[in-house]
């Protein structure tokens, strides 16, 4: 794999992770449902989970950058992980509503999973990774994509601070605490 395609991937990892965020901050709008503690975890995860491709897209393919997500991803699959066992017991009835016949926290667990295998493959090509990095030009897919998760990042920590005030979230939130005045 060529350092141009590993950055065209790296986009396309960014614009997924977008989806992603997307998805269930529309879905926190347009549903009212207000996310979970290990919910809102989960969508810290995702966003650290782009600072791998944002780096490469930066400085290049590194080994490390993809260590950065990986770990990520390890840790939300673990967070995910817990919140399914949490649910898991016959008859609940889950938190929150489904899509595609799966919870979020459960979608959540497989695209951890997804990542932590897609990046595993990715550090299989190593002549992605020179010994001295050229300077990478960006394009303005590469641009966008960042934009989307910076910005999608900023809207869901000013969401989670409505939600949560400035204490701990409650277990099954249902109002904006800070709005509640």
């Amino acid at each position: 794999m060529t350092p141009v395609r590993a950055i065209a991937l790296n986009v396309l990892a960014l614009y997924a992770l977008a989806g992603i965020l997307a998805a269930a901050f529309g879905a926190q709008f347009i549903l009212g449902e207000l996310p979970c503690p290990l919910c809102l975890l989960q969508r810290i995860l995702f966003a650290l989970l782009a600072v791998g491709p944002i780096l490469n897209i930066r400085y290049g393919p590194r080994p490390s950058h993809y260590a950065l997500s990986l770990l990520a991803a390890i840790v939300g699959a673990v967070v995910s992980t817990r919140q399914v066992l949490l649910h898991i017991m016959p008859g609940d009835p889950g938190y929150g509503t489904a899509l595609f016949g799966h919870h979020f926290y459960t979608l959540a667990l497989m695209a951890f999973v997804a990542a932590i295998a897609l990046i595993s493959i990715v550090l299989l090509f190593d002549r992605q990774f020179s010994p001295q990095p050229a300077p990478v030009k960006t394009n303005m897919l590469a641009i966008v994509a960042v934009g989307l998760i910076i910005a999608l990042t900023a809207g869901n920590f000013a969401s989670a601070l409505l939600e949560c005030g400035f204490k701990a979230c409650a277990d099954d939130p249902v109002v904006y605490e800070l709005l509640k005045r």
